[in-house]
């Protein structure tokens, strides 16, 4: 089919004749067409690869990679274990954590807040919220100095700033002659942090594990550890190891599985936008079908001649697909380097047409991402390449049959 002749002559059909402007018309409104479509999908995956990457880094910042807790979700000999651990060849960080749901009350505002106590020497080995601290420290939190570090969100709501007093109150009761009362006790705030997740910022508060044992009694223990991987993405099967090494007496968790939901529609929005965006470029190759039947219509003579020197039907077919595919390539390869450079610098092109128009496309006090994290992935640049000239092979496919199908006797017997 792709003999010398048939390529010459497929590409000297790509060089338009004064009578034929029109075609050559239809022919760059389908190369634009295809090269915006790949342009638009290779910069639009790129951004939805940066935001997921950025919300990874930000989840994180406060998740541990993977969790050991104990049966009841406690561990009392969580000591020994933590010496078990760290000999783990993939683990590189070890802390132990006290959760609880308590109230936060300051004046007339209550919140319900997911509690934390922390050892805070401990907890920069497994989490980044020492660095996402707005003021103070977690070192400032001493046991049994009762001080308390809201996220930044939370604090708003309370309307309290560091050094200001909020009541919290545990659902553990006591029993006293005046009946069962709530425990509560009175903490002095500390310090604020913003992770810029809403999750965290606005429903969580961390203390000293110390207090956070007292106020849950949990004396001499944990309600686990958290730990820190050498290989973030490998996690399931690295807890999986540890579940086998740990005999069944520990549960052990992965940072996949606390927040499975939200990734997953991460990934099915990108699917989906993938296939939206694709349409566009489906469009734009079969374009190429309308091109390629007018030039088989305008060259219907040539057509006839080449078939009465001896050309196949099947050597017919493939001068059109080869202009087709000069077609496809040249869109893609256009579309490819056009959504490659757009994908590296949209994170400079952005702002630059912010200030040159004078807007926002994402206020900083509205959004927590506040710019245009770009991610390029190469595997999805193949992808989008290899099935944009796809679509674009498959759109010749027609008009270069219909051609193969030219009778040269009922041509000619009209020139």
């Amino acid at each position: 089919m792709f003999k010398p002749l048939t390529l010459y002559i497929g590409l000297r059909y790509t060089r338009a004749k004064r009578r034929t402007q029109f075609i050559s018309f239809i022919t760059l409104t389908s190369v634009l067409g295809i090269a915006l479509g790949v342009t638009a999908l290779i910069t639009v995956l790129s951004v939805m690869n940066g935001f997921e990457a950025e919300l990874r880094q930000r989840i994180l910042g406060m998740t541990a990679h993977s969790t050991v807790t104990g049966r009841g979700g406690q561990l009392d000999d969580w000591q020994v274990l933590e010496k078990e651990l760290q000999n783990f060849p993939h683990v590189q960080g070890t802390a132990p954590f006290v959760n609880g749901q308590v109230m936060v009350n300051a004046g007339r505002r209550v919140s319900g807040t997911a509690l934390r106590g922390i050892l805070p020497e401990q907890e920069s080995a497994v989490s980044e919220v020492g660095e996402k601290m707005q003021i103070g420290a977690l070192t400032d939190l001493q046991a049994g100095k009762y001080q308390i570090v809201l996220g930044s969100e939370l604090a708003t709501y309370l309307g309290v700033i560091v050094g200001d007093k909020v009541t919290v109150i545990s659902p553990q009761v006591n029993s006293t002659p005046a009946g069962i009362i709530p425990r509560l006790r009175r903490f002095t705030v500390s310090g604020i942090f913003e992770v810029g997740m809403y999750e965290y910022d606005r429903n969580m508060a961390i203390i000293h594990i110390v207090d956070a044992a007292k106020l849950l009694r949990m004396e001499g223990r944990v309600s686990g550890l958290r730990l820190k991987l050498d290989d973030l993405f490998n996690a399931p099967q690295i807890s999986r190891e540890l579940a086998e090494k740990l005999r069944g007496q520990y549960y052990v968790s992965d940072w996949t599985k606390a927040h499975s939901n939200f990734f997953r529609a991460i990934q099915t929005e990108k699917r989906v936008m993938f296939i939206i965006l694709l349409l566009i470029v489906a469009v734009a190759a079969f374009n190429i079908v309308s091109t390629l039947v007018m030039v088989v219509t305008d060259k219907r003579g040539d057509i006839a001649i080449l078939k009465t020197q001896g050309l196949t039907p099947l050597s017919v077919m493939g001068i059109f697909i080869t202009l087709g595919s000069i077609i496809g390539l040249i869109g893609t390869a256009l579309g490819t380097v056009g959504g490659v450079l757009l994908a590296l610098n949209v994170e400079t092109i952005v702002p630059a047409i912010e200030k040159f128009f004078g807007v926002n496309f994402m206020a900083a006090d509205v959004y927590y991402i506040s710019s245009l994290p770009s991610k390029l992935v190469w595997m999805d640049v193949y992808v989008i390449a290899i099935v944009a000239f796809s679509l674009s092979l498959l759109a010749t496919i027609y008009p270069a049959w219909q051609a193969s199908r030219v009778n040269p006797a009922e041509v000619l017997r009209y020139e």
